[in-house]
């Protein structure tokens, strides 16, 4: 049975080990207006695309999500199964460790979670997308208040970029509307301890390496925020570098990305950057891994395409970029969702080459 008895935030995450430094954005003074805290979201989101955000107000729904995946986590399998994700794109629901793959060797990974779509949560008792575990259920107020509040913080990120891309006010609020079937969803994810009945050791890459636990990927949507309990992990791949570098956890401060939809939208001018997860430094490679990711995606039945028609700079922007001139043509939000998570399915797995196809806007085939 998952124990989360360790005191956190953990203070062993090496202080030595080198580490790729994030922008720190104060949200309080975001969304009070400060222009210069604007100033650097927009150039976290313009370069890396990852950062840190503290004072967002979420710390303390954190380990009440915590304690619904570790009751929802010692289930027995045969009563998880039913809200099992299954094989045709669905996110939403329970997923076993070792049900999708890693990379383009057939690797699977090392985690189990429990993803609540934003619009059952907001919806309860009824039924948009799928039905959870009864251990879901009994905490979907505790589900909800953590869904509402991150959705707003992302939005109140998208709302105050909008000018300085030359988009309209609220031109990505109507993408991500209340309502609109959609991708966002909270997560809640464990990597057991070595020794624990459901511990799953990484596979081998072709390098000899041990393989991710979460593979190398950009995220499927507009925004994502991680929270984690001072374990590490985490790594991001720099622009124009070959080397993995690991993200120092730092308490207080959740991680946020650009994901592929909000890269697209803009043009590519916000950067939707290659990252995974593999297993922490030592000590903490010995302990279980927690982490609480809330992704904010738009509406399935949106364009997947630069919003050229609503803003100069991004047309200016997307014309000379050649991965927004590479994207496939009728791509929608969902389809564009939903394709990546049936393909990157173990099951569905037919070659190297469906690793690929399950590709986002980071695809190179440089990157396994």
């Amino acid at each position: 049975m998952p124990s989360v008895d360790i005191k956190y935030p953990r203070t062993d995450f090496p202080e030595d080990l080198e580490c790729h430094p994030l922008l720190v954005v104060d949200f309080a003074k975001v969304k009070a207006g400060d222009e210069a805290e604007i100033d650097q979201l927009y150039n976290a989101c313009t370069n890396l695309g990852f950062f840190y955000l503290k004072n967002h107000g979420i710390d303390d729904l954190t380990e009440p999500m915590f304690e619904m995946g570790k009751s929802t986590f010692s289930l027995p399998a045969e009563e998880l199964l039913p809200f099992e994700q299954g094989d045709g794109g669905m996110s939403a629901g329970y997923k076993f460790a070792g049900s999708t793959n890693v990379d383009a060797h057939g690797n699977v990974d090392t985690v189990q979670f429990i993803n609540v779509a934003k619009d059952d949560a907001l919806a309860y008792p009824e039924v948009r997308q799928r039905t959870y575990p009864q251990t879901v259920n009994d905490r979907m107020s505790t589900v909800t208040n953590f869904i509402r509040t991150s959705d707003n913080v992302l939005q109140t990120l998208m709302e105050v970029l909008e000018p300085r891309i030359g988009l309209p006010k609220g031109t990505l609020a109507a993408l991500h509307k209340e309502g609109d079937i959609s991708g966002s969803e909270s997560r809640v994810i464990l990597k057991s301890a070595p020794g624990d009945k459901n511990y799953k050791a990484e596979g081998v890459d072709a390098d000899g390496n041990p393989a991710a636990a979460i593979g190398a990927h950009t995220d499927f949507g507009s925004f994502s925020m991680l929270h984690g309990r001072g374990c590490g992990g985490l790594q991001v791949l720099p622009p124009g570098t070959s080397k993995w570098q690991h993200i120092r956890p730092l308490p207080g401060h959740a991680v946020c990305n650009v994901g592929d939809t909000l890269a697209v939208y803009s043009g590519n001018i916000f950067k939707s950057n290659i990252h995974r997860v593999v297993p922490p430094p030592p000590p903490q490679n010995q302990d279980e891994r927690w982490s609480l990711v809330y992704f904010i995606r738009p509406g399935f039945n949106n364009p997947l395409t630069p919003l050229s028609d609503k803003s100069e700079i991004i047309r200016a922007h997307a014309e000379k970029d050649p991965a927004m001139q590479a994207l496939p043509k009728g791509e929608t939000a969902g389809s564009w969702f939903q394709r990546r998570i049936k393909l990157q399915r173990a099951k569905n797995r037919t070659g190297p080459e469906t690793w690929a196809q399950s590709r986002g806007t980071e695809h190179a085939p440089a990157v396994a």
